[in-house]
């Protein structure tokens, strides 16, 4: 009878919901908008340049990186400075936002890697921009740039040892499974470390040339990168094809074909080259069908990791979208953008303001948890708000003009980044909800703690 009654109190929740639902009201309308218009923008910007390469080096750290090297390098029982310092400093070569690194951080921790350093890996794959960190110094000031970068680090290291501590007992045994499973048949593929290493490169380079930001300034060495960013892909786009040809043996003949359409593609749309790149990727998808065995396996793999994860993110985009709105948005949103600015300011005057107070009006509980609310609201919005690469640093801009305080910008640069509501939802696919919870919780109140500390230091 358990189980019937909540499959009756769902179906009537689920009746209730749709017979109140307020389609007349203007806020509600401009929401549902606003969540179409943030999974257009996602797909358009963020798919095929982000989340199609991150699914074929996932699928590829399935198949082709052997199990005894993880378990070397970021296994439970691996030297805890190498991995947690390899782990915590990835973002530096990524640059990628907290969608496109599920897939990896999937791959690593299916393949066996410990969950302390996986953790810090997923938290410092999207935190630890180094193009961010710098245009945070510049846009926002050297403060915030400074404390962003020590925070970043240190968060990634420290929220990993805690959820290793936390899980402990887990730990252990998943580590005696794993070892038990490596003992008996490592799958990796066997090709020399060179050959993988190098297939490896030219598909990370893919990835973090692909996404290069446009940096705010038209100067200087990242401008001069972001002007030649689609030729150093195409340059590792073709090392590729290289690696496909002499290390997997797919035909010269398939891999000349597949080049193709891409190649008229680019020439057709010079100012479009995101056309010529999914030509590329599916040239790419095709190749696999002709490659033998290895690039078969490659090829479930993948599948196995866009099947699982694509789905959780449009979801979770649409909920972000009509939450919070989309990038840009003007209180577009279900939730009013002058509530949470309201909420994040240095004082609680504007939100007393809201509620019809004069100006002026104390209310000495509030102010005494003031630090405390706006950071933890600030860590909060921020975890569940979805941030592409580079997109926070103007968001956080306007949101500093518009009153917000110091710490609450910091705590939301230290869990805005590294988490959103879509990327929660893959995480729990992979993790399961405990731990999900566990490190969204130490996310949240690590960023907040060092929000109130940063804001009493700088004011």
């Amino acid at each position: 009878m358990g189980r019937e009654r909540k499959i009756a109190l769902g179906l009537a929740a689920g009746f209730l919901a749709a017979y109140f639902l307020p389609v007349e009201a203007a806020r509600f309308q401009g929401a549902v908008t606003e969540s179409l218009r943030l999974v257009r923008w996602y797909a358009r910007e963020h798919v095929l340049l982000c989340l199609v390469p991150a699914f074929f080096i996932a699928g590829a750290i399935g198949v082709f990186v052997r199990q005894d090297a993880v378990m070397k390098y970021f296994g439970p029982k691996a030297h805890k400075a190498l991995a947690y310092g390899v782990a915590s400093v990835s973002g530096t070569i990524l640059a990628v936002c907290s969608c496109t690194v599920l897939p990896l951080f999937g791959g690593i921790y299916l393949r066996g890697a410990g969950l302390g350093p996986a953790i810090a890996f997923l938290y410092s794959g999207p935190a630890i921009n180094v193009l961010a960190i710098v245009l945070t110094a510049r846009v926002l000031g050297w403060q915030l740039g400074l404390a962003r970068s020590v925070g970043a680090v240190s968060f990634s290291v420290v929220i990993g040892l805690l959820m290793h501590l936390i899980f402990l007992k887990e730990e252990r045994a998943k580590a005696a499974q794993v070892q038990d499973v490596y003992m008996g048949d490592d799958d990796g593929k066997d090709h020399p470390l060179w050959q993988v290493a190098l297939y490896f490169l030219s598909m990370v380079g893919i990835l973090v040339f692909a996404n290069w930001g446009k940096p705010m300034e038209p100067a200087g060495v990242w401008f001069a990168i972001y002007k030649t960013k689609w030729i150093v892909t195409a340059l590792f786009a073709v090392l590729l094809g290289l690696c496909l040809w002499r290390f997997f043996r797919v035909r010269l003949a398939y891999i000349a074909l597949a080049a193709v359409p891409p190649l008229l593609l680019a020439g057709a749309f010079p100012g479009h080259p995101v056309v010529a790149f999914a030509a590329g990727s599916a040239g790419l998808t095709v190749l696999t069908f002709v490659g033998g065995a290895d690039l078969k396996d490659w090829r479930d793999q993948t599948w196995g990791f866009a099947k699982q994860i694509l789905p959780l993110l449009f979801m979770g985009v649409l909920a972000a979208g009509f939450f919070l709105g989309s990038p840009g948005s003007k209180d577009a949103g279900i939730v009013p953008n002058v509530w949470i600015q309201a909420l994040v300011g240095d004082s609680p005057s504007s939100l007393l303001s809201i509620f019809g107070k004069p100006e002026g009006t104390h209310i000495q509980w509030l102010e005494t948890i003031w630090p405390l609310w706006t950071n933890l609201f600030a860590s909060i919005t921020g975890a569940l708000m979805y941030f592409a690469t580079l997109t926070e640093v103007p968001i956080l801009r306007g949101l500093l003009d518009s009153g917000m305080g110091q710490g609450p910008a910091l705590a939301l640069l230290l869990a805005g980044p590294a988490l959103s509501l879509p990327s929660m939802l893959v995480i729990n696919s992979i993790l399961g909800p405990r731990k999900t919870l566990t490190f969204v919780g130490l996310v949240v109140a690590m960023a907040t703690i060092t929000g109130m500390i940063f804001g009493g230091l700088v004011t």
